[in-house]
């Protein structure tokens, strides 16, 4: 199923763009030009021809965009398809409250985002990254309590929204866990979490770019919201971003990376027709 409709409001205006072009030239051209009687018929149709092959194409193009440039209060949004561990500056992953680091298919997957970058992309060892987030200068109020009863992982909790800035690498704390290791957040909580995140980037990118995943795309779950999807989410972290203090600049910009497997849940049509992309 396309993610953009045949019908789609986007691609209509588009289209009516072009197509105004297209009258506008015929209209010129047959000022100083005579089309014959017996032609007429024919020419018509194949300006019909000509109007179905052009809208089918743009409806074709919306489909298959994988990269859009905003500007959003004067900063550089990039939305793309690919690897964030092959993007410049600085990039962010997501962790849980604790900022566990056991990749064991209970607390963190292999296969997501914060797995990969603990077996696969870590220029240490795994009680080395943990001894260099137990001695992280953290703000007092992003420390919370530890969870003593927890059985896995570890027991220092910290507020949604807290960073830790390590090399190339801004991790943060985005998931709350359950007393299953679930991860779950609410919305009030997940706006919470972006307007957090954007402030303290603000603080600490030292004008390099930045680079982030769709927030809350691996979530198991965000209460209260079964069906918001990918589209929803990248709606929210604009409007965040947008409502926030951070603001990038040249050459710095914001890039929200889009996971292979994800961009045919994304209609990147609609964001960059809307207006500041929300």
């Amino acid at each position: 199923m396309s993610k953009v409709s045949l019908c789609d409001k986007q691609v209509f205006n588009e289209f009516k763009g072009y197509a105004s072009l297209l009258f506008g030239f015929i209209g010129a051209v047959v000022i100083f030009v005579d089309i014959p009687a017996n032609q007429k018929i024919a020419a018509g149709l194949a300006c019909v021809v000509v109007l179905i092959i052009a809208y089918l194409w743009l409806w074709y193009r919306a489909n298959s965009l994988r990269e859009i440039n905003l500007t959003i209060e004067e900063s550089t949004v990039i939305i793309k398809t690919g690897d964030i561990f092959k993007q410049e500056g600085l990039k962010a992953i997501a962790f849980n409250e604790y900022f566990d680091t056991q990749v064991d298919e209970r607390i963190i997957a292999e296969s997501s985002l914060n797995g990969k970058f603990i077996n696969e992309h870590l220029s240490c060892t795994v009680n080395e990254l943990d001894d260099y987030i137990s001695n992280y200068r953290f703000d007092a109020e992003e420390i919370k309590d530890k969870n003593v009863e927890r059985v896995e992982g570890k027991k220092q909790k910290f507020e949604i929204g807290t960073i830790c800035v390590y090399g190339d690498y801004i991790l943060t704390a985005l998931s709350k866990f359950d007393e299953h290791n679930v991860a779950h957040l609410t919305m009030p909580e997940y706006l919470g979490f972006l307007i957090s995140f954007w402030d303290k980037v603000n603080r600490v990118y030292a004008q390099k770019s930045v680079s982030v995943p769709i927030f809350g795309s691996g979530l198991t779950r965000i209460k209260g919201h079964k069906i918001i999807d990918e589209q929803d989410l990248l709606k929210i972290m604009l409007w965040t971003f947008r409502i926030s203090e951070m603001r990038f600049k040249h050459p710095a910009k914001l890039t929200i990376m889009i996971h292979e497997g994800k961009i045919d849940k994304v209609n990147l049509l609609e964001l960059k027709t809307a207006r500041n992309g929300l």
